[in-house]
């Protein structure tokens, strides 16, 4: 499964991008990561069209073949932990 989250947006506007890639992770993390994904995008699905505040972050996340958009401070909590681990851990 690869994970890329894009970010843009804050007082900046300068855009952050990370990926993961969990083939490339040991067996015992990929289904964490995978869990944590099919979360993040069905939470986007049930709260879609969040608004976006002046100088906050706007997300947007692919899932293999799938991407879906969110937005601070509309987050879910599957949706926040997987953007930090993404852009703290991914090249």
């Amino acid at each position: 499964m690869r994970i890329e989250v894009r970010r843009t947006g804050g007082f900046a506007g300068i855009e952050r991008r990370a990926e993961v890639d969990t083939s490339h992770l040991p067996d015992a993390d990929a289904p964490t990561w995978q869990q944590l994904a099919e979360q993040a995008m069905t939470d986007a699905t049930q709260n879609p069209g969040s608004p976006v505040v002046p100088d906050g972050f706007s997300y947007r996340i692919t899932v293999d073949d799938q991407e879906f958009h969110c937005a601070d401070p509309h987050l879910s909590d599957s949706q926040r932990t997987l953007i930090s681990r993404v852009l703290k851990e991914g090249a």
